[in-house]
């Protein structure tokens, strides 16, 4: 649960986009989106092990972004 410390004086549209970010940072979403659906194990180590040898190529300089 997102909590905001809001002040009397404060605007409500500014505690709407601390609620906003505090809600972006926390990533409540993305692991929402992820739970919607079961991916298997292998499935999900085969995709860490791609993006991490195109971050690899990335740093090497193979691939230009």
């Amino acid at each position: 649960m997102l909590i905001i410390d809001s002040k009397d004086c404060e605007n409500i549209d500014k505690a709407l986009r601390k609620y906003k970010k505090k809600f972006e940072k926390s990533k409540t979403l993305l692991k929402l989106r992820a739970r919607q659906a079961f991916i298997k194990p292998s499935i999900k180590r085969r995709g860490e092990v791609l993006k991490a040898v195109y971050k690899q190529n990335l740093a090497i300089g193979k691939i230009e972004k």
